[in-house]
């Protein structure tokens, strides 16, 4: 299991039906996009923090090991705009506005991105992906998910016995060692992920499979309670940003 996933399953909010957490958590999303960077992405990075850590009882650690990936995309593209290519100062040169566009870019993406983690870190895709049929998305889609969600967990177990056995065989001692046994890494890796397809399909197929993939769904319903205040919070978060904007004279 990954360590999100894992983090999902034991969130204090498990329990609570998906639609409450995307409300919240996809409601920052929006308003880091939508708002101004400063101070509107500021407020929607250190509100999601706040949940994240605190309500959501989420780990600092699991959090930043996550976090970090899409934070290093954040500052790579952010990095991109202090610089300008091609004009009177020669082929490459500092843009004029270039640190300011950037800042705002990073402020954004950095908010953003804790707005998807918030209904990551709280909403196991077990809970998420049956409910979808009742959205409207068709069953043979969220079919292939579940089974690509769940393969998807074999095969990293495999490749993680695999190269635990290519270790205890020293096979990664020198680096051509190490080339060899990544080629055998993929090449199993392959050849096992086929042979469990093709075991998946013969035991659905033993098992009556009819084009639809039943699964039992935790009991959850709508809080009314938590949809109101995740509302409220991102109107006062919204207000609160106008009023920073726009001081009073």
């Amino acid at each position: 299991m990954l360590p999100i996933d894992a983090a999902a399953h034991g969130s204090r909010w498990r329990r609570r039906h998906p639609v409450d957490k995307a409300v919240l958590g996809l409601g920052l999303t929006v308003l880091a996009i939508s708002l101004p960077a400063w101070p509107g992405a500021a407020l929607v990075l250190v509100t999601a923090l706040v949940l994240l850590l605190g309500p959501a009882g989420v780990p600092g650690r699991g959090l930043w090991r996550a976090y970090k990936v899409p934070l290093g995309f954040c500052v790579t593209g952010a990095a991109t705009l202090l610089v300008q290519v091609g004009g009177p100062e020669g082929f490459v040169s500092l843009a004029d506005d270039g640190p300011s566009r950037a800042g705002e870019l990073l402020l954004r993406t950095s908010a953003a991105s804790l707005g998807v983690l918030l209904f990551a870190f709280t909403t196991p895709m077990s809970d998420l992906l049956p409910r979808l049929v009742r959205a409207g998305v068709p069953a043979p889609v969220v079919d292939v998910a579940l089974v690509t969600y769940r393969m998807s967990f074999l095969l990293l177990d495999s490749v993680r016995r695999i190269r635990a056995a290519q270790a205890a065989r020293l096979g990664h001692t020198t680096r051509a060692a190490a080339w060899r046994s990544l080629a055998g890494l993929g090449a199993t890796a392959f050849v096992r992920a086929f042979d469990r397809a093709a075991r998946l399909q013969a035991g659905l197929a033993g098992r009556g499979y009819d084009g639809s993939l039943r699964v039992l769904l935790p009991e959850a319903r709508v809080s009314v309670r938590f949809t109101g205040a995740s509302l409220a919070l991102l109107a006062a978060l919204a207000a609160l940003t106008l009023v920073l904007e726009r001081p009073l004279t």
